[in-house]
This record gives structure tokens, C-alpha cells and sequence, in this order.
């Protein structure tokens, strides 16, 4: 029975980043697809669990094109840009490196949800944000007002997924 809760509001849940954040999706696949046709990189760097999306980045049988993992080490230029994917956009981790992007004047994306309590978060510092919709648990639990089951990286690799697509279309339209 929870299996079958559990895949009915991921298909929700797929279903709303999708039809409201299309445009933000096409726009930060435009930001991220900017490095990959001039002479940047691709910076991803997540924090938590959200390390699945490196790893599909870097490693999985379509990795995105002129990705390179972030370390504090590397030294980025206007040409650079950087994803940033964290489970909440209060990340005090995530909030920081994204001050000194900002102040640094480097692009980057966002992926994260968005906590209520988001005053100076990741979804207003970057320059583009894509919401995972997923700040707390989506199933009941065995307590009474619990929530369980947060999964904070399936909704961040669907985003992802959903950049790569477009990304790999603007990168084949700009070589014909």
C-alpha cells in the first residue's frame, strides 16, 4: 500500500516541477549551456544526498557536457558556471558558497527546496532557482501529523535530467 502512495506523489510531484517551473528549467539550462558553448565549465557542487546528482553528472552513461566537480581550489571566470544542488535553500553551507559566488560575480543555478523561512536563502542569491517542491516528508507516518519519505534527490534528478535534455538541444542547434 505505501509503495503505491508513495509512486502516486512522486508522479505528482514530477508532475509540478514540471508544469511550473518550465520556463525557469529552459532558462537555466540557457544560463548553464552558456559555459558549455563558450570556454567554461560546468561547476556542479551538492551537498548531502544531493551528491546523486554529481554523480549522474560526472559518471552516469550521459554525463553533461563540460561538467566538472566544484572544489573550493578552483579558480572560476566569467565564463564558468556553477550548480548548486542542496536539500533545503537555507543550507547555511549552500548559502554561504553561494555569498561568495555572488560576490565574485559568477553564475550559477540553484536546486533546492524552498523553506519557508528562506529570507537571504539559495533561491534568492542564484542567479536562477529550480524548486524540488520537497520540504518535508510526503507520506503519513506512524505518528499522528508525522510525515515520512523525503526524496529530496529523486526530485533534484529530475531537474536535472530535465536541464540535460535542454541543454543537449541548445547544444546541438548551436553546432548546425
Amino acid at each position: 500500500m505505501m509503495i503505491k502512495m508513495f509512486t502516486t506523489q512522486l508522479s505528482g510531484l514530477f508532475k509540478r516541477i514540471s508544469e511550473k517551473q518550465e520556463f525557469e528549467i529552459e532558462d537555466a539550462a540557457r544560463l548553464l549551456a552558456q559555459a558549455a558553448v563558450g570556454q567554461g565549465s560546468i561547476y556542479i557542487k551538492a551537498f548531502g544526498e544531493m551528491e546523486a546528482v554529481t554523480a549522474e553528472a560526472l559518471y552516469g552513461a550521459e554525463p553533461l557536457p563540460s561538467v566538472k566537480k566544484f572544489d573550493e581550489s578552483a579558480v572560476l571566470t566569467e565564463a564558468d558556471r556553477v550548480l548548486m544542488v542542496t536539500r533545503f535553500s537555507t543550507d547555511d553551507e549552500a548559502v554561504g558558497l553561494a555569498e561568495r559566488l555572488a560576490a565574485d560575480g559568477v553564475s550559477f543555478i540553484g536546486i533546492s527546496g524552498v523553506a519557508a523561512e528562506s529570507d537571504g536563502g539559495l533561491d534568492k542569491l542564484a542567479d536562477l532557482h529550480l524548486d524540488t517542491k520537497v520540504i518535508k516528508g510526503m507520506l503519513p507516518g506512524e505518528e499522528i501529523g508525522e510525515r515520512v519519505c523525503m526524496p529530496t534527490s529523486m526530485a533534484a534528478l529530475y531537474i536535472y535530467f530535465a536541464l540535460g535534455f535542454v541543454i543537449r538541444e541548445m547544444l546541438e542547434e548551436y553546432e548546425d
